[in-house]
C-alpha cells in the first residue's frame, strides 16, 4: 500500500487445535468452509510426524466465526489403520460440503510416503467425498482416475462453481522409485460436469522452463464466473522458487497463458470476494519476513492486479532444524499451507499449521479488510 497503511485490520489470533500430551502428533494442512446453517467447519491432518504414511483427516466445528472450536474427531475412524488420507474441505454456494485430496494404502506401520532421493511419492489415489449434513457424516471415498502415470500432490480444495462444475487441481509427481516418466512442468486440473461420475482434465498451469516443478495448487471461482488457478513453482535442480504463477479460464478446460502474480511465496490459498477481487494467502520461509502473507488482487488480462500484499503472521522459526526451507526439505518445515475463508461482515479467517517454539498445531487469524 503506497500510504504505508495496512489493508487488513487484525481482530483475533488463536488455536483451532493444539498438540500436547492429551493430543500428541503433528498437524497438517488445514482448510475451512461454511456449512448451510452458517456453522464454520475446519479439516486438518493429524500424523505422527511429517512424511510418515499415517495421516488421519480430522474435523471440527465453530459457532462463533472461528474463535472457539468443538467436537474434534476423525472423519473416517474405520479407515485409520488401512489408509493414510489427506483431504481438504470446501463448500458450494448452497453450503454443501466436499472433501478432496489423496490417499495412500498403509503397508507397514511407520513407513514413509516420500522419497527425498527421487522426489517421488508412494503410489496414491485422487479421492473425493461429500456431506449433506454439515460434515457430521461423509460418503465413501470415490477415486478420480489420474490421466497420466505417476503420483499426485493435491493439498488444494475442490472448487464447486455456481453452475455445478467441479474442479480439482493436482501437481504430478514421480512415483517412489522414480521409475514413472512424469511431466513436472505443469499443474493439472480434473473437471467434472456431472457430480463426479466422469472426469476430464486440462493443464491449468504450464511452465516453459526446463526442470521446473509445482506444488500446493489452488483454484477458485471469481465473482464474474471466471476461474483462477495459482500454485507454487520451483526449480527442481537448485530449489529456487519462482514467483507464484497464475492463469484464468472460463470453463476449466481452456486456460489462458500462465503468468506471474508478482508474489514470491510457496503454498497458496485462494478465496473470492463479492466485489470481484481475490484474496491469496501464502507462506514465505526463505526471503524477507518469514511467515504467512495475505495479498488482495484483481486479476484480469493485464495481470494479477495486486492492491495489497502484507505479512499477517510472523514465524519465530522457518524450519525446525537448520535446513534451507527448500521444497525438497519439506519434512523440516515449521509452518505452512495457509488457507483463507471469507465470513460474514467482511471478516477473513486464515488457518495454517505450525510447529513453533510457542506451540504446535493449527493456528487461526481473524482479520477484516480495512475501510
Amino acid at each position: 500500500m503506497g500510504s504505508g497503511l495496512s489493508a487488513f485490520d487484525r481482530l483475533e489470533e488463536g488455536w483451532v487445535w493444539r498438540s500436547g500430551d492429551a493430543n500428541p502428533g503433528q498437524a497438517g494442512g488445514s482448510r475451512c468452509a461454511v456449512a448451510s446453517d452458517g456453522t464454520l467447519v475446519c479439516t486438518y491432518m493429524s500424523s505422527s510426524r511429517l512424511g510418515v504414511n499415517d495421516m488421519c483427516p480430522m474435523i471440527a466445528w465453530s459457532d462463533d466465526g472461528g474463535v472457539t472450536w468443538r467436537d474434534h474427531r476423525l472423519v473416517w475412524p474405520a479407515l485409520k489403520e488401512r489408509w493414510s488420507i489427506a483431504v481438504n474441505v470446501s463448500s458450494d454456494g448452497d453450503g454443501g460440503l466436499y472433501l478432496f485430496g489423496i490417499r495412500w494404502s498403509i503397508d507397514e506401520p511407520g513407513e514413509p510416503f516420500w522419497n527425498s532421493e527421487t522426489g517421488g511419492l508412494k503410489q496414491n489415489d485422487l479421492v473425493w467425498s461429500r456431506s449433506h449434513d454439515g460434515g457430521e457424516t461423509w460418503s465413501d471415498l470415490r477415486v478420480i482416475p489420474m490421466p497420466f502415470p505417476g503420483t499426485a500432490e493435491a493439498p488444494g480444495a475442490m472448487c464447486v462453481t455456481r453452475d455445478g462444475l467441479w474442479l480439482c487441481p493436482y501437481s504430478p509427481y514421480p512415483d517412489f522409485d522414480g521409475k514413472a516418466q512424469v511431466d513436472r512442468g505443469r499443474v493439472i486440473v480434473m473437471v467434472s460436469d456431472d457430480g463426479g461420475e466422469r472426469w476430464s482434465h486440462a493443464d491449468m498451469l504450464r511452465f516453459p522452463e526446463p526442470r521446473t516443478g509445482s506444488a500446493e495448487a489452488w483454484v477458485v471461482e471469481l465473482a464474474d464466473g471466471r476461474l483462477l488457478g495459482v500454485g507454487w513453482k520451483m526449480d527442481l535442480d537448485d530449489s529456487r522458487d519462482y514467483e507464484n504463477p497464475f492463469a484464468l479460464s472460463r470453463d476449466g478446460l481452456i486456460w489462458e497463458g500462465t503468468r506471474s502474480t508478482g508474489t514470491l511465496g510457496q503454498s497458496v490459498g485462494l478465496a473470492a470476494t463479492a466485489d470481484g477481487r481475490v484474496l491469496m494467502t501464502y507462506n514465505q520461509r526463505k526471503r524477507g519476513e518469514r511467515g504467512v502473507w495475505l495479498a488482495l488482487a484483481r486479476p484480469d488480462e493485464e495481470g494479477f492486479g495486486i492492491e495489497a500484499d502484507e505479512v499477517v503472521w510472523r514465524a519465530q522459526e522457518a524450519t525446525k532444524g537448520d535446513s534451507s526451507g527448500d521444497h525438497g526439505e519439506w519434512t523440516d518445515f515449521a509452518f505452512g499451507e495457509p488457507a483463507v475463508t471469507v465470513l460474514e461482515d467482511g471478516i477473513l479467517l486464515i488457518v495454517f499449521w505450525v510447529g513453533q517454539p510457542g506451540g504446535s498445531g493449527v493456528r487461526y487469524l481473524r482479520l477484516r479488510l480495512a475501510a
